[in-house]
């Protein structure tokens, strides 16, 4: 039976590196059918309780969450804006959380951050790391990818040894 990837950059920018990077990264998985979102899809108000008193919660919100529930593989590689989330990506998270609290509903979860500098979203990934499996994110592994445009190719992939070596190990870890 052929797995289900979901895979989004926690990013709205059109050229997101973490989209290409979360897009990559579920094309090295082999027999699965793969879907990407874009957070673009599933922008909405800035979450406030007045006006999820006033208008409930966005259809948006449940189309963002029911996609999550239909995964068996979650990878969500996170964009880094002043060393926390983007605002695209909380503000979903927010209101994705009030259609319940265990938004990634206990699915097998791949994080990953990377970046143009040499942190690689590292601040933005241990955040996630630690908040997320209060969220409901089963953690199956993390890695964050420093200097975007100095150790990736779009064909190639991690052109970086190493760090290709790194992140092989980590794929090879989760079973699908």
């Amino acid at each position: 039976m052929t797995k289900k990837i979901i895979a989004f950059g926690a990013s709205n920018s059109k050229n997101s590196i973490n989209k290409q990077f979360a897009t990559y990264t579920a094309h090295t998985f082999k027999d699965a059918a793969i879907e990407i979102l874009d957070l673009n899809d599933y922008e909405m108000p800035i979450y406030s309780i007045d006006k999820e008193g006033e208008n409930g919660i966005p259809q948006l919100a449940h189309d963002f969450y029911n996609k999550l529930g239909t995964a068996d593989l979650i990878i969500v590689s996170f964009a880094e804006h002043n060393g926390a989330y983007t605002t695209a990506f909380k503000n979903i998270f927010d209101w994705t959380s009030r259609i319940n609290a265990k938004t990634f509903q206990e699915k097998p979860t791949l994080l990953l951050a990377t970046s143009p500098g040499a942190r690689g979203g590292s601040s933005v990934l241990e955040i996630a790391k630690g908040r997320l499996p209060y969220q409901g994110a089963s953690v199956k592994g993390s890695f964050s990818l420093p200097s975007f445009n100095d150790n990736f190719n779009a064909e190639k992939g991690i052109i970086n040894e190493a760090l290709n070596n790194q992140f092989q190990e980590i794929i090879n870890a989760i079973a699908l």
